[in-house]
């Protein structure tokens, strides 16, 4: 693999990372996340203007994907407003993948591989070494779980609707309506000025700053390489369990960072399958 492909997969896995921290470490985690789509679809918008393309096939993939990701922004916030970012995060991210996996065999008849196979093994030991073997709080284990429902079912739906849009186009039009729609939900009840600050701001610009760089990374790597740039980019479940220990003070203990660690083991067979 390119050096710089290799380097660019692994800055997106820090940035995916860092944006999920600045939520997670938030006062109000809802409140930051609401401003933090604003600023990220503002200051994207004219990168997704400058390189805008698709076709009238995009707007059923772009009508349930939009739906998808304005559950999983609320879920996330949520998730960070009452659990953990060093539970919440792994286990999100490491069963995303796996329920792609199995829709894909159910709903496409996609054949499974020894990897795949291999792959939900290892996550589910991975996420139950995560939880604890005394038992996490279930509800941020039900939040978790649900974020990567959202998270897989979205996913199923890019891939289709990426045929019909360039990525920038496409990422743009699919935050938009959470942009709109979930700030005005969350200002109802809460300030969202109490969280117009640096920390919020960079959350946005984060989000739509790990796309750019995964695409890049995928760019800048033989056709052969892009499932390792895709199987890199989960570090981020490590450095976030990690972060979670350093900067919000979370009890991460050998078992739960053990697991973190086969979380990303099980996430590269699946992606290298």
């Amino acid at each position: 693999m390119p050096f710089a492909a290799f380097t660019l997969a692994l800055s997106s896995a820090f940035v995916h990372a860092t944006w999920n921290l600045l939520l997670a470490r938030a006062r109000d985690s809802e409140a930051a996340t609401a401003v933090a789509l604003i600023v990220g679809t503002v200051a994207f918008a004219p990168v997704a203007a400058l390189t805008w393309q698709l076709d009238s096939g995009v707007w059923p993939y772009l009508a349930a994907s939009a739906a998808l990701e304005l559950a999983y922004f609320a879920l996330l916030a949520a998730a960070y407003d009452r659990g953990e970012l060093s539970v919440v995060y792994p286990v999100a991210r490491g069963s995303a993948p796996v329920l792609v996996a199995l829709f894909s065999v159910v709903l496409l008849g996609t054949s499974l591989h020894a990897l795949t196979v291999a792959g939900v093994a290892l996550i589910a030991c991975g996420i139950v070494m995560v939880r604890g073997f005394r038992g996490a709080d279930a509800s941020q284990m039900a939040f978790a779980l649900a974020i990567g429902a959202t998270v897989a079912s979205y996913t199923l739906f890019d891939k289709a609707g990426l045929h019909h849009a360039r990525p920038f186009t496409y990422l743009e039009l699919v935050v938009l309506p959470s942009a709109v729609v979930y700030p005005l939900w969350i200002s109802r009840r809460k300030a969202l000025h109490l969280e117009l600050n640096r920390n919020s701001a960079l959350a946005g610009l984060a989000m739509f700053g790990a796309f750019g760089i995964a695409l890049a990374a995928i760019r800048l790597a033989p056709q052969a390489f892009v499932p390792a740039v895709q199987a890199l980019r989960e570090t981020s479940v490590v450095i976030a369990v990690a972060a979670g220990a350093l900067f919000l003070g979370e009890h991460v203990n050998r078992l739960r960072m053990g697991g973190a660690l086969v979380v990303v083991l099980g996430v590269v067979a699946l992606a290298l399958a």
